[in-house]
């Protein structure tokens, strides 16, 4: 499934209530730095990130004060302005222009109303992604894994990425950020076995939360159709459970889903 505008919505969002989309990547492409088996983004590839043409600037702002103020005139009312569509918002070379341009726009037309970004946390070695990501209500940063191994069979990055780097990357924040993890558990098209639910996962990836010290972390079981086929969907019984071993490490803890 793929996002043929800029903006798309609102939509109720089970995280986020009415949500406000934002696509910042191309129309006809997923453009990311990874290829996560569950994406609802459907399989990508690792050249559309090197190779796609962006949409500029003044484009992407001009179509979103046009918006705004239409759907002031028309008294909408949303809940989150959400940086999302077809992959990692934060891989447009514009991000950070185009994120203090839309704090203004805001600010003017749905003050009060917060902005979300989406993201894969892989972008943040980039200070310009990090320090803009530092200035919006609610970054959204996914960590998916415990386990170097078990994030390369879930997220599936099309160059070398350390979870350990990502991990030091997502302390940065100084706690001032929200984690959302998915769960998932199934058998992939060569045979191998994925789960981030064993014990030992949660262990490691407990660790890394307890590092990181979001404010906030949301576990959330598939929802969608996924590329890899053979995905189980956590029970709410064990998402409960791995709950409760976050908000015993004193992390507010939300189970969507």
């Amino acid at each position: 499934m793929l996002f043929d505008k800029i903006i798309f919505g609102p939509v109720h969002s089970r995280r986020l209530g009415r949500s406000l989309g934002i696509n910042l990547l191309p129309e006809t492409v997923k453009v990311c730095s990874m290829n996560c088996i569950y994406c609802e983004c459907g399989w990508g590839r690792g050249e559309d990130a090197l190779f796609s043409k962006f949409l500029p600037y003044e484009e992407i702002i001009s179509v979103l004060r046009e918006r705004f103020q239409q759907m002031r005139c028309e008294r909408v009312e949303i809940d989150s302005i959400t940086y999302s569509g077809n992959g990692e918002p934060t891989i447009h070379p514009q991000f950070a222009k185009i994120n203090q341009s839309l704090i203004e726009l805001r600010n003017t037309y749905f003050s009060g109303t917060i902005i979300t970004c989406l993201s894969n946390s892989t972008q943040l070695h980039r200070n310009d992604v990090l320090e803009a990501l530092k200035t919006i209500d609610n970054p959204l940063m996914k960590l998916d894994a415990g386990t170097q191994s078990v994030f390369e069979l879930i997220n599936k990055p099309f160059s070398h990425l350390s979870l350990d780097v990502i991990t030091d990357n997502l302390r940065k924040f100084n706690g001032k950020l929200s984690i959302q993890t998915l769960f998932l558990r199934g058998t992939l098209d060569d045979g191998t076995i994925v789960d981030n639910t064993t014990e030992k996962e949660v262990d490691m990836w407990l660790e890394r939360l307890k590092s990181i010290n979001p404010h906030t972390v949301i576990l959330y079981p598939i929802d969608r159709k996924t590329p890899a086929k053979q995905l189980e969907k956590i029970d709410k019984e064990t998402l409960n459970s791995i709950a409760q071993r976050v908000q015993a490490c004193g992390m507010k803890t939300i189970v969507s889903g």
